[in-house]
């Protein structure tokens, strides 16, 4: 394929994947932001108020950096984890593996559809925060870069999850039992700096700890963890991931089985 065609290609698949969640927008934009909002409301303004501030912040504030990526990690995940597992499901996949696009083009086709599910339903999230505080950026730069750099990390983490899964139960079960407890003890609904040092020193295990502290950096401008450790743990995790789904895809590991 020369590189027109490529692109073409690449262009195709991309708008397959963003009119696939477009399309059934209750399921995939809706649930989500209900979910945050009532964060917003139980933890946020009926917790939080009873709560001193963190860091010079109100907790209310504290709390919507982590609350918004929390929704785009989910979100991209979801979107690849469930429509590459499809494309399994129906076969579709194995069309694209023979025609002559390449497997690069076919990784980043279903990234940016995750990156695009992630980042429209983030940005509904933020909307909605501004019901319930100002939302200050301190960091634009920082802030864009940690959204599409987490987006990415885990559009690349649910393309694993489908390669290995053998059912629907399976697309579940890395969500539910991984995803969901790392999320939560991220540092979304608290600083380390109030864990005893040895859950501190636990929690430095989390990669996700690094990706909510640098999206509370570009936001507030306050972080439990160095702005330049964050992002080398951030951009390591993407490099090392994309290779692996890249070998996954060469050898058709979980496809051609």
């Amino acid at each position: 394929m020369n590189l027109q065609q490529q692109l073409t290609a690449f262009r195709t698949l991309v708008t397959k994947e963003i009119r696939r969640f477009a399309r059934i927008w209750v399921q995939t934009v809706v649930p989500p932001v209900i979910t945050t909002g009532l964060y917003f409301i139980i933890f946020g303004q009926l917790i939080g108020s009873q709560l001193s501030a963190i860091d010079g912040y109100s907790y209310m504030d504290y709390i919507v950096p982590g609350i918004i990526l929390m929704a785009i990690i989910n979100n991209a995940y979801a979107n690849v984890v469930s429509s590459f597992y499809m494309s399994k499901f129906s076969h579709f996949i194995e069309e694209m593996l023979v025609s002559p696009m390449p497997n690069y083009l076919i990784l980043a086709g279903y990234v940016v559809g995750g990156v695009a599910r992630g980042l429209t339903v983030g940005l509904v999230v933020a909307i909605i925060a501004t019901f319930f505080t100002d939302i200050n950026i301190y960091s634009y730069p920082v802030l864009f870069s940690v959204v599409i750099l987490t987006a990415i990390l885990f559009s690349l983490g649910g393309f694993i999850n489908a390669i290995y899964a053998n059912s629907f139960d399976d697309i579940s079960i890395i969500p539910t039992f991984v995803l969901i407890p790392l999320t939560y003890l991220g540092g979304i609904f608290y600083s380390i700096d109030m864990l005893p040092s040895f859950w501190q020193s636990v929690s430095l295990g989390n990669p996700i700890l690094y990706m909510i502290n640098a999206m509370r950096y570009g936001m507030l401008g306050v972080s439990d963890i160095h702005l330049g450790t964050a992002f080398a743990i951030i951009i390591l995790f993407v490099v090392v991931l994309f290779s692996f789904c890249l070998y996954l895809l060469n050898t058709g590991k979980g496809i051609r089985s």
